[in-house]
């Protein structure tokens, strides 16, 4: 195997642990808060953290490889998952907790980060490589609930425990997977540090449309079991499975975009997939019926799994590990931002109201997408 089919085939496999590492911290955040007793202020104190430190992660990850080196980078945050799920069965300290969530945090934007400029780099396609790293994800995080909930069975701190073994496993896969030292790229050759990334106007519009895809999609997982309850559209426990079901149609989307049917045109397929997004998360919202919700819950997520690794593929030869490093954290923004808007909303006006407001990225999905048509044909007709 050579080296960048190595290089590759480590971003596949450690992507995939980083989804069974970083989907876990919802199910081990309740676990918590049943063992503890802690309060939804507390919990939503430790999950916030979490974020804070994904943030911070693909920030420094995104700065740190040029002066020490990408290996040095990934080996000593990616240890967040580890060390971070391994504190959670030390104590129910609330100060040690959030140290625990921030790690854990740090290891999911660096993994991020570093799995996307690996198979970006080493890819002989770089939309069909993209597409397969984050089914590689998705699989992890599909299979998460199920093995969460048959080692919770046994005890409490299981789960943590086997999570922890699975974060240094992934570490285990970065050692030994050769990565460069100070100032190499993910192909292994040396090169100066550019950030002229910064003033390419592509570059700045696919940023935005990872912020309004992270922020529809997010606040999709996070809002819509307790919407359909609230509205009585799935009660019980079947409103759980929401996010099974939208794991589902990612990874089957994501697959067949792979290896099925192929992207040609990165802007257009984007706007394709914005259209769809905003046609049917407005149907999905009117739903009534509980077979109506899952059939376009399901279209949804399908129509939604492309966007994120098809907008960016679209960086083109800018992929670096600088750029990655301001894309992913900006983008994540909106991960962070819509959830709170829908709240502020429902508190205000009615959880209905809230979640409309969730129209505005998927459209902006569409009209970002759009831009980028409209700029390259541009670019086109000028040369």
């Amino acid at each position: 195997m050579n080296k960048s089919k190595k290089l590759c085939m480590t971003g596949y496999l450690t992507f995939f642990l980083s989804g069974l590492c970083a989907i876990s911290s919802g199910i081990i955040v309740s676990l918590l808060q049943e063992k503890y007793g802690f309060s939804y202020g507390i919990t939503g104190t430790l999950l916030s953290c979490m974020s804070i430190g994904n943030m911070a992660a693909s920030f420094a990850s995104g700065l740190l490889p040029g002066r020490i080196g990408m290996r040095n980078t990934v080996l000593i945050l990616c240890s967040g998952y580890f060390l971070g799920y391994l504190l959670m069965t030390v104590s129910g300290a609330v100060g040690l907790l959030i140290l625990a969530f921030l790690m854990v945090g740090i290891a999911k934007g660096c993994a991020l980060n570093s799995c996307t400029v690996l198979v970006g780099n080493n890819s002989a396609d770089r939309t069909k490589g993209m597409n397969v790293m984050h089914a590689c994800y998705a699989s992890g995080a599909l299979l998460c609930p199920f093995l969460a909930a048959a080692m919770a069975r046994g005890s409490a701190n299981l789960p943590m425990i086997a999570v922890a073994l699975t974060g240094l496993v992934l570490w285990g896969v970065f050692f030994g997977a050769g990565l460069p030292g100070k100032k190499g790229n993910a192909g292994g050759r040396k090169e100066k540090v550019s950030y002229g990334f910064l003033r390419q106007k592509k570059f700045w519009i696919l940023t935005a449309l990872l912020f309004c895809q992270n922020a529809a999609e997010t606040s999709v997982t996070g809002w819509l079991v307790t919407y359909y309850k609230d509205q009585g559209i799935l009660t019980g426990v079947f409103g759980n499975y929401t996010v099974t079901i939208m794991w589902g149609a990612t990874l089957i989307a994501r697959l067949l975009i792979a290896f099925v049917f192929p992207v040609k045109d990165t802007f257009k397929a984007l706007s394709v997939m914005g259209a769809g997004c905003t046609v049917l998360y407005g149907a999905m919202i009117f739903a009534g019926r509980p077979v109506s919700a899952v059939v376009l819950l399901f279209a949804f997520a399908f129509s939604m799994a492309g966007v994120n690794p098809v907008a960016v593929a679209g960086v083109g030869r800018e992929m670096s590990q600088e750029s990655m490093g301001i894309m992913l954290p900006i983008g994540g923004i909106g991960a962070i931002l819509m959830p709170w808007v829908i709240g502020k909303v429902a508190d205000g006006v009615g959880l209905k109201a809230g979640m409309f407001c969730n129209l505005v990225p998927c459209a902006g999905i569409l009209i970002l997408g759009l831009c980028m048509v409209r700029m390259q044909k541009a670019k086109g007709a000028g040369a």
